[in-house]
């Protein structure tokens, strides 16, 4: 009879988990000069101090400081999570992309709500975002997958992510194929690629220090009763 108390999976031999702890231990965080952070000098938008960060980190060597994380809830409402890469921060929000079938595209259409994550160890900077998700027009999601790499349009062309693969020799196939007509039809349509907006209704920038006072400006949307319109307010949190 099996012990229902019993740890699942494989446990590492104490050798390997003391040199995983030794590992783990000795690392550093920001070990480097960051910078300073006046939060009462930020603008009035979380988007205006997005993009001044987001031009930071790369001045600063930040490596694809245009790749975060992608928070959504499952068909169970439990936590899923992938990294990605941003494709546009505007007025309406911050932008990306997937096919409308994968996991996170059927997760959004279920639960059209989701949280971003940034993070800049070059700068010590994090910066968080939550709110309601829109899926883009076809027009847009068409030009958005013709502005990407030949690469990009195969991947899209090869299609069925998240699906179960069989092989990955079934894989090469696929990709082959795909990026043979990505090179003979660079405008080829892909009718699940989507693109999509989180709208912003809070926005948290992070800004690490050395001795653990880190600054914490949280931006929340309210709604203004007299015109409809939402307004931003600006908070400290404790670290």
């Amino acid at each position: 009879m099996t012990d229902a108390s019993a740890p699942t999976g494989d446990a590492p031999d104490p050798a390997a988990r003391q040199s995983f702890l030794d590992l783990l231990h000795a690392q550093r965080v920001w070990d480097t000069e960051l910078p300073a952070f006046a939060p009462d000098t930020a603008p009035p938008t979380p988007l205006g101090l997005f993009l001044a960060w987001f031009a930071e980190a790369v001045a600063a060597g930040q490596a694809e400081p245009h790749t975060m994380t992608l928070a959504t809830a499952d068909a169970d409402g439990l936590p899923d999570v992938r990294t990605l890469m941003l494709h546009d921060a505007d007025e309406r929000g911050w932008h990306f992309a997937t096919h409308s079938g994968s996991a996170k595209g059927r997760q959004l259409a279920a639960r059209p709500y989701a949280a971003l994550g940034f993070y800049w160890p070059a700068q010590g900077r994090q910066v968080r975002v939550r709110g309601p998700v829109t899926a883009c027009s076809t027009a847009e999601s068409a030009a958005d997958l013709r502005a990407r790499s030949t690469g990009a349009l195969a991947s899209a062309l090869v299609g069925r992510q998240s699906e179960i693969l069989d092989s990955t020799a079934a894989l090469d196939r696929a990709s082959d194929a795909a990026w043979e007509r990505a090179r003979a039809e660079p405008d080829a349509e892909v009718a699940t690629w989507t693109r999509y907006v989180v709208e912003p209704r809070e926005a948290e920038f992070f800004q690490g220090d050395a001795r653990r006072r880190h600054v914490r400006l949280r931006y929340r949307r309210t709604a203004d009763v007299r015109t409809g319109a939402g307004a931003w307010e600006r908070e400290l949190l404790w670290p």
